[in-house]
């Protein structure tokens, strides 16, 4: 039984590749109809979540200009996860390796 538990749990973590880190910043971001500002909730190297009334559908690509350190970062990112007038979820699509490194560097550990 204690394969099964471990097993269970594997499961659910699968579904998140990497750590998040509770980050709360503006975003700027811009895509399709989409264009503003919008709290981060989360931030990993794969993706964010940010809260925004703006109703973002599931697949649209957004630019987002996010605060990290004392730098800017500007990548690209899908919308994979939406609740409309809350929040989306994106994933970041071919994330840069020197945005990587300093994701790793600045981003606080996970609670």
């Amino acid at each position: 039984m204690i394969a099964e538990d471990e097993s269970d749990e594997k499961s659910s973590d699968e579904r998140r590749q990497h750590d998040r880190a509770r980050l709360i910043v503006d975003v700027h971001f811009d895509g399709g109809d989409a264009t503003g500002v919008a709290s981060t909730r989360d931030v990993s190297v794969g993706g964010l979540y940010m809260t925004t009334q703006a109703e973002i559908p599931l697949g649209e690509v957004l630019t987002l200009r996010i605060p990290i350190g004392d730098q800017h970062l500007v990548v690209k990112g899908e919308v994979i996860y939406s609740t409309p007038g809350q929040g989306v979820g994106v994933q970041f699509n071919d994330l840069p390796e020197e945005a990587r490194e300093l994701m790793e560097r600045e981003l606080p550990p996970s609670a």
